[in-house]
């Protein structure tokens, strides 16, 4: 089951980066997410999709093919919840803003051939990767690594690569622990070998808990301690090498031979809090976090999505009925307030229950209105749109003033934390020994 997990959200990522679709446009569409990092991912395929029905199709085969012991009525139960769990999740992402429907679609149809993958050849790899010989999972290893090394460059700055790093060292770590677990005497061979025996009757509450607390502070220990190790000891080892030639660069991560020092990570990289974030932590168990409202481009690829669906709908007005200036900018600025009903001008996050106000400039910024002067003037409902002075200057001014708004809306856009080389190692370590 983990392995088809992890090689979804690999192989997803690697599609992402590959084909470079980004999310939705917003507006119209106004992104409901926890993470403000999700919008700076593409969108094609849904990831959540993927996972969602790879999960639903496993579990559906084996309540359809074989005898787990439950009652006709708990087997037809759990079907149902199956089926709800993955039209719940691929629902949702749409309902959210954060795909549109060929990136479920095209989520979901991955997600269905991971677990026929695993349904058929799950097993047979398994026993394969688990034979005496250590030879099998260093094959494995170096398959990996090389798809690491081979995944594709992304057109913008998008970390669907370090999701697709951090579950390719999920997967080595899952090779050689299971490998080394198998050969022990605590270990069953059935129904797969290296199996972890369990029998709540015999190891009783206190040890099953104990078993998974302990196993939780192992896991934040080791990222605790090797996560600050390896930032500041692999940078010397990455210069020495990359002085010698072997140093195979990836765009939109710093290499070592340019800084000195890794610097703080942002909070959002910390796997530990600390002392002095407790409190908050703690508060925010108790008062959850709402969801946050991601309003305009909130990455290099929404904004370069905006401004090609501008271009392209300039293209298809150009193709219209020909309509007087006034008329045809009275149509634009109404069509263009009838897209951003209850939406907030400014591109970025806002909380649920946050008051809309409009701007044209906005408006335009998005949806390619032409409005000259730099003032933003709130939307009145009946104020006439006024004419330009002539067509020439009218063209020009707009030009100028696309420009401006363009600029803008890149120098609002959130920018992605500086990356590291090192970083690539890191994540393939930490998340390969826990």
């Amino acid at each position: 089951m983990v392995h088809m997990l992890a090689s979804g959200v690999f192989i997803s990522g690697v599609l992402k980066d590959m084909v470079c679709i980004p999310r939705p446009l917003s507006p119209p569409l106004v992104r409901i997410t926890m993470s403000k990092s999700a919008a700076l991912e593409y969108g094609f395929p849904s990831t959540h999709s993927t996972n969602a029905v790879s999960v639903a199709t496993y579990a559906l085969y084996y309540l359809h093919t074989t005898d787990c012991g439950l009652s006709s009525s708990v087997r037809f139960a759990a079907i149902g919840i199956g089926y709800a769990y993955a039209a719940s999740i691929a629902i949702g992402r749409l309902y959210c803003g954060m795909h549109g429907f060929f990136d479920v679609l095209a989520g979901g149809a991955l997600g269905a051939l991971m677990a026929l993958l695993q349904i058929v050849y799950g097993e047979m790899i398994d026993k394969w990767a688990l034979a005496d010989s250590i030879l099998n999972p260093l094959i494995i290893t170096a398959v990996l690594l090389l798809a690491v090394r081979l995944h594709p460059e992304p057109a913008d700055n998008c970390p669907c690569f370090d999701d697709s790093v951090a579950f390719a060292g999920v997967l080595i770590g899952i090779e050689f622990g299971l490998w080394h677990y198998s050969k022990t005497a605590f270990s069953n061979d059935s129904p797969v070998p290296g199996t972890v025996p369990f029998d709540l009757r015999t190891l009783g509450w206190f040890r099953t808990t104990a078993r998974i607390v302990v196993g939780i502070v192992i896991v934040f220990m080791w990222r605790a301690t090797m996560k600050p190790l390896l930032l500041r000891c692999l940078p010397p080892l990455f210069r020495i090498i990359d002085h010698l030639g072997f140093i195979l660069p990836r765009r939109y991560f710093m290499p070592a031979n340019q800084y000195e020092l890794i610097p703080p990570l942002r909070k959002d990289d910390n796997v530990i809090p600390s002392a002095s974030d407790l409190p908050g932590f703690i508060t925010s168990l108790r008062h959850p976090r709402r969801r946050a409202i991601s309003i305009g481009p909130q990455s290099e690829a929404d904004a370069h999505e905006v401004i090609a669906s501008r271009e392209q709908r300039r293209g298809a007005s150009m193709s219209q009925p020909i309509l007087s200036p006034l008329r045809r900018r009275a149509y634009t600025e109404s069509e263009a307030i009838s897209a951003a009903v209850v939406r907030k001008p400014s591109f970025g996050h806002t909380s649920e229950g946050d008051q809309p106000k409009f701007t044209i400039d906005a408006i335009a910024a998005v949806h390619g209105t032409k409005r000259s002067g730099t003032a933003k003037t709130p939307i009145s409902a009946g104020a006439p749109p006024t004419p330009p002075s002539s067509d020439a200057s009218a063209a020009s001014d707009s030009s100028k003033e696309e420009e401006r708004l363009d600029r803008e809306m890149f120098s609002q856009l959130e920018k992605p934390r500086v990356r590291y080389d090192v970083e690539v190692v890191t994540k393939l370590v930490i998340y390969a020994g826990q």
